[in-house]
């Protein structure tokens, strides 16, 4: 997904490895912005955490970061259980992204 910032294009990338991953925006070779989630079955994946830096706040990055998340389970058939606080305040703000949230 790419995001503007000043007429700069941020893309957040996603890694996961054995189970834990992130969605993240690196720039200049920084890392600016990550959402941390663990998948403790093929089908789950809880959000532990979100960071933004200072650079980037008040910019929607982290909603951006859910909403990448959003569409990775829709994409992948997974339920999320956003045990994040900011993470869970965007699924309460948002109605059109619960579908994914686990029951």
């Amino acid at each position: 997904m790419l995001i503007f910032k000043q007429n700069t294009i941020m893309l957040i990338q996603q890694k996961e490895v054995r189970g834990k991953g992130k969605f993240y925006v690196v720039q200049e070779g920084r890392e600016l912005a990550e959402m941390a989630y663990t998948m403790p079955s093929p089908d789950k994946m809880i959000i532990e955490h979100t960071e933004v830096n200072d650079e980037l706040r008040g910019r929607n990055v982290g909603a951006q970061m859910v909403k990448q998340a959003v569409e990775y389970a829709r994409s992948n058939n997974i339920k999320i259980i956003p045990l994040c606080p900011f993470a869970k305040s965007v699924f309460d703000r948002v109605p059109d992204i619960q579908d994914v949230l686990f029951q």
